[in-house]
């Protein structure tokens, strides 16, 4: 079994449509698929520029309590991503980003660190791009980002095997912590400092 790296953003469940809307803004400008109709929990319908399955009917999260998307995304180039097309990747487009997909994205509208919380985790396809969001600082900063746009109340780095996870973003502020680290020696210990955050 290859690498599964990804982020994991943790966010109020009123702030998910807000974060598909942010996430959509990474997607290549000219999608290759039809648009996908997606009625959220509460009733509130997005069009997104992604699959679900990789089909494109309209998907309904009324009942249920996950929503999964594959994604193309854009990303700044950096030297990380500079590095991925001389091995193969995609070529940089005219405004210097780089397309990237499959990423493989879940919207859990109960995250399962804290039910009071969704979270939507993006994670990579291959073992190669999985290595690629381990070193481009542009990727981490795009997901960053978005749980900055977002309202999200952390960001974490996931190497998908129980590892210990990196904290990327928590209430506001950029940082690097570890999860098994002083600051934050286990799961219980970082989610008890998100009902600080609004």
């Amino acid at each position: 079994m290859g690498l599964t790296y990804g982020y994991d953003v943790y966010l109020r469940p009123r702030n998910v449509a807000k974060a598909l809307a942010n996430l959509a803004a990474l997607a290549p400008p000219a999608p290759r698929v039809p648009p996908l109709e997606v009625t959220l929990p509460g009733g509130e319908r997005l069009v997104l520029p992604f699959t679900s399955h990789f089909k494109s009917e309209p998907v309904d999260c009324s009942t249920s309590s996950t929503l999964r998307l594959d994604t193309s995304l854009m990303f700044d180039v950096d030297d990380a991503l500079r590095e991925y097309t001389k091995r193969g990747g995609p070529e940089p487009d005219a405004d210097g980003r780089i397309q990237i997909g499959y990423v493989y994205a879940a919207i859990r509208f109960e995250s399962l660190l804290h039910p009071g919380y969704a979270s939507l985790e993006c994670w990579a396809a291959t073992s190669g791009m999985s290595r690629l969001f381990a070193r481009s600082r542009n990727i981490r900063r795009a997901f960053t980002d978005l749980t900055a746009a977002s309202g999200g109340v952390c960001c974490l780095f996931d190497t998908g095997d129980g590892g210990p996870e990196r904290v990327c973003w928590l209430n506001g502020e950029v940082t690097q912590e570890m999860v098994s680290g002083p600051r934050f020696p286990d799961r219980r210990a970082l989610v008890a400092t998100w009902s600080k955050a609004g």
